[in-house]
């Protein structure tokens, strides 16, 4: 949507090879956010939204094996892609028992690591968006105009959207019956740079129910999941 770049959070506490993959992952078009151990990372990770995590085991102050629990704990879907020295069969297991995406041991060969990089993203994106809709949308005698922006509402009268409201609008739905995070709002609507707090999007779906909602105090379509995000559904 507004931001067709993807973020990768990489976590690795060796300064050369930091700097070697991050100069190469750039190249490939990538934003890069550097944490050079476990506190870093897991600070990164609450405060944005990534499309991949390329995570080093053996870190500083919070080890890799840690940090992917936590991001697993938190119902944190993002793919990880585990760096490791350690290439036993037995560490390799660990680490995707523990919930990562992909294992390579270290030295690896930079090509295959790039490609694995692109996989992940583009498997990731493709999950993502559960449901492709078009320019017009109905739901419980309400009609949203994506392309025009604007909505003829339950009560008949039509009423404008703007930018952010349509784009939110169209990712909930897009994504019916699942919880979409506040870090994927934030990437999808807002973008990285400005970062509104979660009472702006408690507010836009605040209005979202008071807009399309025929009780807005019993919702059926707009729903906030608390301390996780948002969810849509068709209701009834």
């Amino acid at each position: 949507m507004t931001n067709d770049k993807s973020n990768i959070l990489l976590v690795e506490d060796e300064e050369n090879l930091h700097e070697a993959l991050k100069l190469n992952l750039d190249m490939e078009g990538y934003d890069i956010t550097s944490a050079f151990n476990g506190t870093e990372a897991l600070k990164a990770i609450a405060n944005e939204y990534f499309d991949l995590i390329i995570l080093d085991i053996m870190l500083p102050e919070i080890d890799g094996i840690r940090v992917l629990e936590t991001i697993r704990v938190n119902n944190n879907e993002v793919p990880v892609l585990i760096l490791s020295a350690r290439n036993s069969d037995a560490d390799r297991i660990r680490g995707l028992k523990k919930g990562a995406d992909d294992y390579l041991s270290k030295p690896f060969n930079l090509e295959e690591l790039l490609l694995r990089v692109e996989k992940l993203i583009h498997k990731n994106k493709k999950i993502q968006v559960k449901e492709t809709i078009g320019d017009t949308y109905t739901f419980g005698n309400n009609t949203i105009d994506f392309k025009a922006q604007e909505a003829q509402v339950w009560t008949g009268n039509r009423i404008e959207l703007s930018k952010k409201e349509t784009m939110l609008l169209k990712l909930l739905i897009e994504n019916k019956g699942d919880v979409v995070t506040r870090e994927k709002i934030l990437q999808m609507v807002w973008g990285y740079q400005v970062y509104p707090t979660t009472r702006t999007i408690d507010n836009f779906i605040l209005n979202f129910r008071k807009s399309f909602e025929q009780d807005s105090r019993n919702p059926i379509h707009f729903h906030s999941v608390r301390g996780v995000g948002y969810k849509y559904v068709d209701g009834e």
